[in-house]
């Protein structure tokens, strides 16, 4: 199925991971505060490594790594051009900074809650070059204008427009498709989950639309397209859901108000495991017939699961213990997967090895490359950036537990101007 390559050991529990859009670029965000980018060994068109090294087995280079905030850095973002990396953490401040060299370029002071002292931000999202979406513990969801692809935002600007699409702090967000109507072929409407409900929101219109109460946490979210429509549906698009019970949740597009569809992911004889992360498989994996997910599981597995016909596929370890918080595909087709200490980098098996009996367990080959990263564990001044050499990579660590929640509602629609 998959056979894990590279072991990448982090200073410090992972609580963010982006991956770049087009460039074999990671970048990590830690409970100390430190924003690390990494760039992984290219792959050519023909599959091989232009450094010498086949499938993408090479050096990991560290970029640049810095303290960015003080205490936990939260969540991380690419621009849609992939030129800046936003940040945020819990000093309540998000930073743009240059994907290439890690200099900060703009600054904001994320709004204070009046109930609470400080309305830390909890997670990031691009929804398009002109938006960007800042969530906080109180269930706030604000709306940044990022008109020109630029980053002209001061550290004392206002959002152009707040929502609170749920009770509770805002646990994933999802870029619904923009229709065929759009002129400008980027999302305007998007998918947040928090607490116990899912939720669509317009960037003009405010909150469409939220579903009943699902009577179980909902984490992690992903949008599947170009399903097969079938009787009772009218549309070829699903929103998938991860919970704190182990199961995977299902709706259809324009069906809202409750869940369609459901599969037992992480129920089992060992007990429950929350479904902390989902992403989509992509397309091209050529022993996958139809959509796949893949699914990071409290228990530190991931989960591969088809859609139509529902059901999982396959088991990948991640770690031990930790569970995996983040995963995502890099533009090379590697599976990238986060969680406690340490990042794993996978690729997928050739039609013929993912047939033959290897021998392996849990999908995972023999073929394997450690690394150690040469991290800074000095105190340094926020954001200070070490240039660091190639280093091969070893070393596991465990992860401690991740980050702090609190609540709040309310709802208030305004206009942005000029967005189709």
């Amino acid at each position: 199925m998959f056979d894990t390559i590279c072991t990448l050991p982090l200073a410090s529990d992972l609580f963010a991971q982006a991956i770049h859009l087009t460039d074999p670029i990671l970048s990590v965000g830690l409970s100390s505060g430190h924003v690390q980018t990494y760039r992984l060994p290219a792959i050519s068109d023909d599959g091989e490594d232009p450094d010498g090294a086949n499938d993408g087995v090479g050096k990991i280079v560290t970029q640049w790594q810095t303290r960015r905030h003080k205490g936990s850095c939260r969540s991380l973002a690419f621009s849609l051009d992939g030129e800046v990396l936003y940040s945020t953490g819990t000093d309540g401040i998000v930073k743009a900074a240059s994907t290439s060299t890690g200099q900060v370029s703009a600054k904001i002071a994320v709004p204070r809650d009046p109930t609470i002292f400080m309305d830390q931000p909890s997670l990031l999202h691009t929804l398009s070059p002109q938006v960007l979406l800042v969530a906080t513990d109180s269930s706030a969801l604000h709306l940044y204008d990022l008109r020109d692809g630029s980053t002209p935002f001061s550290r004392n600007q206002k959002p152009q427009q707040t929502y609170h699409p749920h009770e509770d702090y805002v646990s994933s967000i999802s870029a619904l498709p923009p229709s065929q109507a759009s002129s400008t072929g980027n999302s305007r409407q998007f998918v947040t989950t928090g607490a116990t409900t899912l939720a669509v929101t317009d960037v003009r219109k405010g909150v469409l639309a939220q579903s009943e109460d699902q009577e179980e946490e909902l984490l992690s979210s992903a949008v599947v397209t170009g399903l097969p429509v079938k009787s009772g549906r009218s549309s070829s698009e699903k929103v998938v859901v991860g919970g704190a019970g182990g199961v995977l949740m299902m709706w259809n597009r324009g069906q809202w108000e409750d869940q369609q569809e459901r599969i037992n992911v992480g129920k089992g004889m060992a007990g429950v495991n929350s479904l902390d992360s989902i992403t989509l498989l992509p397309d091209d994996i050529g022993y996958f017939h139809g959509k796949h997910i893949g699914v990071g599981v409290g228990d530190g597995t991931i989960k591969i699961v088809g859609l139509s016909p529902n059901r999982v596929l396959g088991t990948l370890l991640h770690d031990d213990v930790e569970g995996v918080v983040a995963l995502g595909f890099d533009a090379s087709g590697r599976l990238i997967s986060g969680g406690g200490q340490n990042i794993k980098i996978w690729t997928p098996r050739e039609p013929a090895q993912h047939r033959a009996d290897d021998g392996s367990a849990n999908g995972v080959g023999s073929r394997k490359r450690t690394a150690e990263a040469d991290m800074d564990d000095s105190e340094k001044d926020d954001d200070s950036i070490d240039e660091e050499p190639a280093k091969d990579k070893k070393r596991k660590r465990r992860r401690r537990k991740g980050k702090g929640k609190a609540t709040n509602g309310g709802n208030q629609p305004i206009g942005f101007r000029d967005i189709d």
